[in-house]
């Protein structure tokens, strides 16, 4: 019995808070709590649909493909809608599960706006790295074979990678934050290719991001959702510092 109890209290300070925040929003505002998350579910399920039309194709392709050949200016534009173009070779309830999952919960811990904040800045950084990748060539540690530049790179599996790391740094769940970064080492080491090395160039920006926020003092505990929480004067109310 005591593995088990020991278990269990290891288990609530991993996960207790940050699943206490998350029922919480939910409870207090149901589906309002994530309007952005079903917004990008729905926008995903959206372009999985167009994009595997014959009309479709080309136009998800223009507006939403990045390559690491491509202009760098276009590549920047097309980036935000990458995001939420699934890829062809998986199937796409996997990406709208991760949507809904991660984005939900980080939409409710976060708050919208540093969601997407933080999803916008892995997706960019893997696609920065793309091209540092095939600059370097096959032979570097970091490098990527040249056909690498003709791939498509779209999904939104870099952000959710990165969301969740944050999201696991903010609510001290530590070993669960770091067992995602393993996860993703180990994806490279045994599927070395393109999209494993971009989990890892995302998890390296938002961990960037993360010691920044710290070091300047404003890494502050997402909201906590609970109807009718007053706070005191001088207090901002969803925003209490994070547990030292």
């Amino acid at each position: 019995m005591r593995p088990v109890r020991a278990l269990g209290r290891a288990a609530r300070r991993e996960w207790g808070p940050l699943a206490g925040t998350v029922c919480a929003g939910l409870a207090a505002s149901r589906l309002r709590a994530v309007p952005m998350t079903l917004a990008s579910v729905c926008l995903t399920a959206l372009l999985h649909v167009v994009q595997n039309q014959s009309w479709g194709f080309g136009v998800v392709r223009e507006f939403g493909a990045v390559r690491a050949e491509d202009p760098l200016g276009e590549a920047l534009l097309r980036t935000p809608l990458s995001l939420f173009v699934p890829a062809l070779d998986l199937p796409a309830w996997g990406a709208l599960v991760q949507i809904l999952v991660v984005f939900g919960s980080a939409e409710i811990c976060l708050g919208r706006w540093r969601t997407l904040l933080i999803a916008y800045v892995a997706t960019l950084a893997g696609t920065l790295y793309a091209r540092i990748g095939v600059a370097l060539g096959p032979d570097g540690l970091l490098g990527l074979p040249a056909s690498d530049a003709r791939v498509v790179d779209t999904g939104p599996s870099a952000a959710v990678v990165a969301l969740a790391v944050y999201v696991c740094c903010a609510y001290r769940a530590w070993f669960t934050g770091a067992l995602v970064v393993v996860a993703m080492l180990v994806e490279v080491i045994f599927k070395n290719n393109l999209a494993g090395k971009e989990h890892l160039a995302a998890i390296a920006a938002v961990l960037v991001l993360c010691a920044v926020m710290v070091g300047r003092g404003r890494h502050r505990q997402p909201r906590r959702h609970a109807q009718g929480l007053r706070t005191g004067a001088g207090s901002r109310s969803g925003a209490p510092p994070i547990r030292s």
